[in-house]
């Protein structure tokens, strides 16, 4: 590879973990980055500095997922149990306790407005379930993929989409849950996928190394890189929809140019697979968690 597409900043490491991290979220006034895994902890920590500033500790099970709230108040964690705890971000009072899930809640999305909340199921649940997150009112179920690994509301709030273990990616209508559209362009799992910032578009990410950019209701496809030697677990769009921010099972975060499929850098500095990554809400840095730590690099 071109050496001028090498990381050659040294990112700030934040080390408070114990045990692996599956998640990552950052705060909608990028203040803050959440970050939890296989320690049952939920650490929120000054984005830039690495600073904890509060430590949440009442899941009894690893956690899986994270996702930070549209107006930043709510964080909603899931974990190995099915259990997915809503709780307020910056003390931990909790909110409440979801239990529609049997085991693994993998997969959590707010939709824009913050009424509601889709979660999914990876093994032994395999279910996406939209629901209220003030009062767990269930809107509805969906039961057609094995093994969910992602969810992502589309920014304009009208559509829906998950990735698994089989059956590709699915997109539905985020409030009726009528079937738009089914992607079946990966050989294999799918482990990731995100929406463009302006609703148009999806990437999808997993065990074939390749990241393909689709549209959501005709499947045409406009990109695929053939990006990683090993599978992609992390994927994400930029704020402003000009790059794709990838990470997987070798160990290397990539960055590309959504339009071209452009390499435009790759920091090798991670010592294991990369399990979760986002962007800062301005978009000058990637968070990228590998092991029992977060790297975060400036762009």
């Amino acid at each position: 590879m071109d050496v001028r597409h090498q990381y050659s900043h040294s990112p700030s490491i934040y080390r408070n973990h114990t045990d692996n991290i599956f998640a990552l979220s950052w705060s909608p006034d990028g203040r803050y980055l959440a970050s939890a895994g296989r320690d049952r902890a939920v650490r929120v920590w000054r984005a830039l500095s690495g600073k904890d500033v509060f430590v949440y500790r009442s899941h009894s099970d690893p956690v899986l997922s994270l996702a930070w709230s549209p107006d930043g108040t709510r964080l909603a964690s899931g974990d190995t149990s099915g259990a997915i705890h809503i709780w307020r971000a910056l003390d931990g009072e909790q909110i409440m306790i979801y239990r529609g899930h049997k085991r693994f809640a993998r997969g959590l999305a707010w939709s824009p407005d913050g009424a509601w909340l889709a979660s999914g199921g990876d093994f032994g649940d395999s279910t996406v379930q939209v629901w209220s997150p003030t009062t767990g009112q269930l809107l509805y179920t969906r039961t057609e993929q094995e093994r969910i690994f992602a969810v992502r509301w589309s920014p304009d709030g009208r559509r829906l989409a998950a990735c698994a273990f089989v059956d590709g990616v699915q997109v539905w209508d985020a409030l009726s849950n009528e079937q738009i559209f089914s992607y079946h362009g990966h050989r294999g799992p799918v482990y990731a996928l995100d929406w463009s910032p302006d609703s148009l578009m999806l990437a999808s990410a997993g065990q074939d190394g390749q990241i393909h950019l689709w549209e959501d209701q005709s499947g045409r496809v406009t990109q695929i890189y053939r990006a990683h030697t090993q599978a992609i677990k992390a994927l994400a769009w930029s704020p402003d929809g000009k790059l794709l921010a990838s990470g997987g099972d070798d160990t290397l975060l990539r960055i590309w140019r959504a339009t071209t499929g452009e390499d435009v850098l790759t920091y090798t500095g991670h010592e294991s697979w990369i399990r979760a990554l986002c962007w800062s809400p301005d978009g000058q840095y990637v968070a990228s968690a590998s092991g029992r730590v977060v790297h975060m690099c400036c762009l």
